[in-house]
């Protein structure tokens, strides 16, 4: 019988990151990975709240946007939505009870509450914009078929591993153990395209918005959410080059897998050039159009590929649009305070850069 709470008599340092058994006592004293327990830890130092960042401007900006423009702003918030209430959920799920470690149990938990926090920063902007949200926005978002497709799309991998996940829960003497392990291979894929890529053509129309002194709240939050997005983007990289150094079983999968994934990638820049189209179908924006959407998602592709190992069809160079490196690397942004709240601390963070030779010279 399964329960919430199974010892595991197998020392915590020879177990393996997914199916060796339960995670019994939540210990941090002694890690397998501590480069996990980082993550965690700079997850948690960024903690923020969506109504810390004021939003007000935006409605009567958004007020006096064209019609072409309010539609690029809304359907962008709109499959932000769906994205991030699958990843809000969805590692919860299925990963989290195959996992055997208490570091990646804890990077898994507040991993998915904090997808679960930019679900509700999306709300919070369409609040403001929108007298009836409902109606305007939540009821319509799957009428859109670029939308389903997208669902459809960073929800298959997922589908695939609860099933056999299930199974594995109801009874672990009964399933193909390798045949998991390749279907979590698959989903830590899935997800480093969606974290790397999937949400990109979204970010660079909120910040495209903000460089013109229009939506800056919205673009504000955006960053934070990017911030956070990096974060996860970087976890996905790190086990991706873990699991087969962990297990030998990803060693051969890996290889088994090179091909799918490659097709991964190349679909996900599919859609995302397809959403580019359905975002300008009324008319672009001042220093936005469905090109330079597509040179730069072609570009982060590229970049993403190569960090995996992976041969790309695109090419690399320089960013096509190097205004938006400003807003993934933070410190560069200026903002008057009297206009949006200022987001270049870390909330909850501390630098811990003091030693015995800080306050020399000192006397009180």
């Amino acid at each position: 019988m399964n329960s919430v709470f199974e010892i595991n008599n197998k020392p915590m340092l020879e177990r393996k990151m997914f199916l060796d058994g339960p995670v019994d006592i939540q210990r941090y004293d002694t890690m397998k990975y501590k480069i996990l327990d980082k993550m965690t830890e700079k997850q948690l130092g960024f903690f923020w709240q969506p109504n810390e960042v004021d939003v007000s401007k935006d409605s009567k900006d958004f007020k006096e946007l064209t019609e072409n423009e309010k539609h690029i702003f809304t359907a962008n918030l709109k499959r932000q939505v769906l994205l991030d209430s699958v990843q809000g959920r969805s590692p919860s799920l299925t990963m989290l009870p195959l996992v055997s470690l208490p570091e990646l149990e804890s990077w898994m938990t507040l991993w998915t509450q904090n997808e679960g926090l930019h679900s509700r920063s999306y709300t919070h902007i369409i609040r403001n914009v929108y007298a009836d949200p409902a109606k305007e926005v939540f009821d319509h978002m799957l009428d859109i078929q670029e939308i389903v497709d997208c669902s459809i799309a960073v929800t298959k991998d997922y589908d695939a591993l609860h099933e056999v996940a299930l199974q594995y829960q109801m009874n672990p003497t009964n399933v193909d153990l390798y045949n998991i392990k390749k279907k979590i291979w698959m989903v830590m894929n899935s997800v480093n395209v969606l974290e790397g890529i999937r949400f990109y053509v979204s970010f660079a129309c909120s910040w495209a918005f903000a460089e013109l002194k229009q939506m800056e709240g919205n673009a504000k939050l955006i960053k934070l959410i990017c911030r956070d997005e990096n974060l996860h983007l970087a976890f996905t990289q790190t086990m991706l080059k873990l699991l087969p150094k962990d297990d030998p079983d990803f060693i051969k999968i890996r290889t088994e897998c090179k091909e799918e994934v490659t097709q991964m990638f190349l679909d996900a820049v599919e859609q995302e050039i397809e959403w580019a189209e359905y975002l300008f179908k009324d008319g672009s924006m001042i220093g936005l159009n469905k090109q330079l959407l597509t040179e730069y998602v072609h570009w982060i592709a590229n970049k993403r590929m190569h960090v995996l190992g992976l041969e790309s069809p695109y090419s690399g160079g320089s960013n096509p649009l190097p205004w938006t490196q400003k807003w993934i690397a933070g410190s560069e942004v200026q903002t008057a305070p009297q206009e949006t709240v200022m987001t270049s601390y870390v909330i909850g963070g501390t630098k811990q850069d003091l030693d015995e030779d800080t306050f020399n010279g000192f006397s009180l």
